[in-house]
């Protein structure tokens, strides 16, 4: 008998509604937000120098949707220049910051616009309960600044305000010493972004050149399917609409427990966490699901770190097993400085590590020695922002026969390893 579950590859149904234009729908987002204020007197005028805060995210078509921004301004006499907009990602450097704009496909020749990118900050001021409110100096001397994210569901996160513009105005352009101060304050906040943004996004607006937020939302199958332009005084009011849009389209695991889910790469353009909590039910433990959240997985097992993460394995701590190759790729001192800034060490904690796939399935299968393979419940994912084909074991199966959004795609098959023990069949 075979020692391991055998695997079923699945294709999911996921929510679809692409744009048809990436550059025609931003242009044309753009146009309106500008109608709106009188295109001669329209808030972005020739000469005016305007920074497009990107930031560290996998977004679709990001490269593409900055060009345009790029473009709209150009066309109107404008002078465009790109800000990194990423807290302490990069190893919380400005040279580090350009190579992960890079590593999305976003370099001063690919957008044919200048990269100016700087870890110094202004203070705008203080709260009233005292905060120190940081913001990019390049970006602080512009005429203008547009805001450009994707808004979604954070990993930590909760509330009417999680990934999106105002966070990016916040953590993102606030840099290094931004980003270490405002996770400080959430846990006191029960990681509520809504607590705390009203007033700081109001200081920033009135002390700034914030003008405009380019907002995208993707659909379940990692698709552009909504941009929409949203002047700064609208953020705290268009922004929680937005979430709950991002919110019904983002794709899940449509199993309620398994006992492992086996990922074969995270990373920082993935998700903040490397792997999306929201996605594999941690978002408020590390190892374990909160009560109210599914699915249920006993165990996470991570194979590699993604070639764009530059080797900041932050998140790597939410997994219980990983390969040598996460080990081996991993950047100590990199992911040491995003996990201690956002204030989730936690995240960096290596995992048991193994030398093969199949080491760390046989060690993991020792822990269930009264369960048969055909009753073990096996997940196997490329990450976690790719969930419209996936694996699972054949414990799955009725699940698989009763679920209208799932399409069992091959016959039950044995799991391949080579000779050094890595699976062949499944990645």
């Amino acid at each position: 008998m075979n020692r391991y579950p055998e695997m079923i590859q699945v294709e999911q149904s996921l929510h679809q509604q692409p744009v048809a234009s990436i550059d025609g729908a931003t242009k044309n987002t753009l146009h309106q937000w500008v109608g709106r204020h009188g295109d001669r007197d329209g808030p972005i005028q020739p000469g005016q120098r305007v920074a497009i805060a990107v930031g560290s995210r996998g977004v679709a078509n990001l490269a593409e949707i900055v060009s345009s921004v790029v473009g709209f301004c150009r066309d109107r006499g404008a002078v465009p220049i790109i800000v990194p907009a990423m807290g302490s990602h990069g190893g919380a450097s400005a040279d580090g910051q350009q190579r992960v704009l890079a590593s999305l496909g976003i370099t001063e020749s690919s957008v044919e616009c200048p990269i100016e990118s700087s870890m110094e900050t202004v203070s705008l001021g203080k709260t009233q309960a005292g905060f120190d409110v940081r913001f990019d100096r390049i970006a602080a001397h512009a005429d203008h600044v547009v805001v450009v994210n994707r808004v979604k569901p954070h990993t930590r996160l909760i509330g009417s305000l999680q990934s999106g513009l105002i966070k990016m105005m916040l953590i993102g352009l606030g840099n290094h010493d931004g980003a270490a101060a405002y996770h400080s304050l959430f846990p006191s906040h029960q990681y509520r972004l809504d607590a705390i943004a009203t007033e700081i996004t109001d200081l920033i607006i009135a002390k700034t050149p914030v003008t405009m937020g380019l907002a995208i939302i993707e659909d379940g199958a990692e698709q552009t399917s909504h941009i929409e332009a949203v002047a700064a005084e609208d953020f705290l009011t268009r922004e929680p609409e937005l979430l709950k849009i991002a919110t019904e389209r983002m794709p899940s695991l449509p199993f309620d427990s398994a006992d492992l889910l086996i990922i074969n790469r995270i990373g920082k353009e993935i998700s903040g966490t490397g792997m999306d909590t929201n996605i594999v039910g941690r978002k408020w433990n590390d190892n374990i699901a909160a009560a109210d959240e599914w699915p249920k997985i006993s165990g996470i097992y991570v194979r590699n770190l993604s070639e764009k993460t530059a080797g900041n394995a932050t998140g790597i701590g939410v997994a219980e097993y990983c390969h040598q190759n996460v080990v081996d790729a991993m950047d100590a001192e990199m992911t040491k400085t995003n996990c201690i800034a956002s204030a989730h060490p936690t995240g960096g904690r290596i995992p048991l590590t193994f030398h093969s796939d199949q080491e760390a399935l046989d060690a993991i299968l020792s822990q269930y020695r009264t369960t048969s393979p055909a009753n073990m419940k096996w997940i196997a994912i490329e990450d976690t922002l790719s969930l419209s084909r996936f694996f699972c074991s054949t414990a799955f199966q009725d699940q698989l026969r009763s679920h209208e959004r799932l399409h069992q795609l091959c016959d039950p098959a044995a799991i391949e390893f080579d000779d050094a023990g890595n699976m062949m069949n499944i990645f």
